[in-house]
């Protein structure tokens, strides 16, 4: 085991799994949509733009959202997205656990909690920690997994056109020590934990199923991005908040810049669900790992309810 140099073995996997196809498939059409919505394209016209027969795409959709094309880009319209954040974006964010755990609208923090860094782990750029990675797929493409002996650390997507996507993990932890999930030299460290396997089937879920034990992440963040990533646990699936909702309940309105710097910042996709925020106009707003793919997770949650 090597310092700074993540192993690369077996199952790392390529960006080329079906899985992968697929999503892309699905961006390239939500793309499609985006360019041509006001001439109404049919599900022919969408399936020729992503080079599949219309029974094709319509089974290829229906498989990955559950729902028809039709239905998964309602979901998606400004429309949809005003409404609900007139009818509950703040209030999601007021709510704790009086929801109960068998409720519908149980929350998201039930089951995945934050711990952060010592102020040492987070100084030493990681020299103690031990960290796992290793590539799955997601509905939304490939991801990195990375965890420390206490939780999750990382999650990003990985695309095509970019480069090793260790790279933006090794900046963050330049002091760590990295090792590939389920390698020989791995086992040493896990311990019986699991958290990528936690972690791979809440990526996978549909809305409304949860998992038998919370899930920890172990992330790097000041004490304010802490807070504001916290605050994100609160919104449900299907549901959004505005970036000034999420400011107001940490701190005060004013703070709507800094709370969406934070918001950016946020080292684990998906599970810390940064993507549920958009602006109060109801323009889903910007997202690290592509506005297609924001679009792609609000539209497949919303379409699961």
């Amino acid at each position: 085991m090597t310092k700074n140099q993540p192993e690369r073995g077996d199952n790392m996997m390529p960006n080329d799994t079906q899985a992968a196809r697929d999503y892309r498939r699905i961006e390239a059409a939500i793309r499609y949509i985006n360019a041509h919505y006001q001439e109404a394209p049919s599900l022919a016209d969408i399936a020729d733009a992503v080079h599949v027969s219309p029974f094709h795409f319509q089974r290829l959709f229906s498989r990955w959202a559950g729902v028809s094309p039709k239905q998964f880009m309602r979901c998606l319209s400004l429309g949809h997205a005003k409404a609900l954040l007139a009818d509950g974006s703040a209030p999601l964010l007021d709510v704790a656990y009086e929801t109960g755990l068998s409720g519908g609208g149980r929350l998201h923090d039930l089951f995945v909690t934050i711990e952060g860094m010592t102020p040492g782990q987070y100084k030493n750029g990681g020299r103690d920690l031990v960290i796992r990675h290793a590539l799955y797929d997601s509905p939304f493409g490939p991801v990195l997994i990375a965890s420390t002996a206490i939780g999750i650390c990382h999650i990003g997507f990985v695309d095509e056109d970019e480069g090793d996507p260790m790279t933006e993990l090794r900046a963050q932890f330049p002091q760590a020590t990295f090792v590939e999930a389920g390698s020989l030299e791995a086992t040493a460290y896990e311990r019986g934990n699991d958290f990528h396997r936690q972690a791979v089937a809440l990526l996978n879920q549909k809305a409304g199923m949860v998992p038998k034990a919370p899930l920890k992440l172990h992330v790097k963040g000041t004490g304010f991005q802490i807070k504001i990533w916290d605050a994100l646990l609160r919104i449900p699936g299907g549901g959004v908040a505005s970036y000034q909702d999420v400011a107001t309940y940490v701190c005060s309105p004013a703070a709507t810049r800094a709370a969406a710097s934070a918001i950016a910042a946020n080292p684990v996709a998906v599970l810390i669900p940064c993507h549920r925020v958009i602006q109060k106009t109801g323009q889903l707003g910007g997202y690290r790992w592509g506005p297609l793919r924001k679009q792609a997770m609000i539209g497949w949650e919303g379409s699961q309810g």
